[in-house]
């Protein structure tokens, strides 16, 4: 009795293709757009499903790509896993997720337990030093982890200016730079750096405040104070290193009688949105988040990594969220 089953012969038929370009299809081998989409909408059509455990035998892969994250409990982090998600799924590729609770020794687990699994390659943004096999296929997101993995972040220095920029643009005097985060060098701080290099430039007073960790609500008070005049904040202008402090500041601030925007500006970074409304948290600098996977999943995919560049930075944008003195 013969199976309803569809076979590549009879996707190759309803393609009106050679059976040879079904097989470069289904492998993930070069061939021509047209020929693909012809290929993709006749399984489609047919319900032919492709063995992928088969296939990897095949072609010596796993077609499986892990994901090291901090965490999913913060909206970057959940974007990125989602955009990750489906740049892999667009290549017919599965993700492990692994998650790290921003612990160090979890991070150096993460990386033994997905060699164990025997994945194509990783995925990461972690916040310490790690020992990465040199054979496995590896990008790291937001941190270089050496002159032989990539690295892709947004370009933190020219956000960290457009944020002086604006700041300066909507008439403010003073300025600070408030950070918190992982006491180990990363993209991320660069966000200060071009920052700070603006105020510089410019002659624009800049007071700064960097904590690793999360650092406490008396060490932001007592920045405050100290910066204060006759009970008048002498700062007008905060660029804070992510959008949730921004917001947290914006807290202190309302604790103190300080208004924002009307007494002093905050502008984060991120592009975090408000669930349910999808206003942002903040004025912030927005992450390319999907490009940054995309880039991510392309560069761990390539063929060729000989060329791989060392550093992918992609530009961020400025927008209002109500914590600056403009509409929104």
């Amino acid at each position: 009795m013969k199976s309803n089953t569809p076979t590549m012969k009879d996707v190759a038929k309803e393609a009106g293709v050679a059976l040879g370009t079904v097989s470069k299809v289904f492998n993930g081998l070069p061939v021509g757009d047209s020929y693909r989409a012809k290929v993709e909408a006749a399984a489609k059509k047919l319900g032919y499903q492709v063995n992928q455990y088969a296939r990897g035998l095949r072609a010596g892969k796993t077609y499986t790509a892990a994901l090291i994250l901090p965490a999913v409990d913060h909206p970057f982090f959940s974007s990125l896993s989602q955009y990750i998600h489906n740049a892999l799924a667009r290549q017919d590729y599965r993700m492990l997720l692994y998650l790290t609770d921003r612990r160090p020794e979890q991070e150096q687990d993460c990386i033994r337990m997905v060699q164990q699994n025997k994945v194509d390659g990783v995925i990461a943004l972690t916040y310490n030093p790690l020992v990465i096999d040199q054979d496995l296929p590896f990008v790291s997101i937001d941190r270089s982890l050496g002159p032989d993995i990539p690295c892709v972040a947004t370009d933190n220095y020219s956000g960290g200016k457009l944020a002086a920029e604006k700041l300066l643009e909507l008439g403010c005097k003073h300025l600070a730079f408030l950070r918190t985060g992982s006491p180990y060098p990363g993209e991320p701080d660069k966000r200060g750096d071009g920052f700070e290099m603006v105020c510089r430039t410019k002659n624009i007073p800049c007071d700064v405040l960097r904590l690793n960790g999360d650092g406490t609500t008396e060490n932001f008070v007592e920045f405050f104070l100290s910066h204060s005049t006759g009970g008048k904040l002498d700062i007008d202008g905060i660029f804070c290193s992510t959008d949730f402090l921004a917001e947290r500041i914006r807290k202190i601030l309302a604790d103190l009688n300080i208004r924002v925007p009307e007494d002093v500006q905050i502008i984060g970074f991120d592009g975090i949105r408000q669930f349910g409304t999808g206003r942002l948290f903040c004025s912030t600098i927005i992450q390319p988040v999907e490009k940054l996977a995309e880039t991510c999943v392309e560069l761990l995919l390539a063929s060729d990594r000989s060329n791989t560049p060392s550093l992918v930075c992609l530009p961020g944008v400025y927008a209002p969220g109500g914590t600056t003195l403009e509409e929104y």
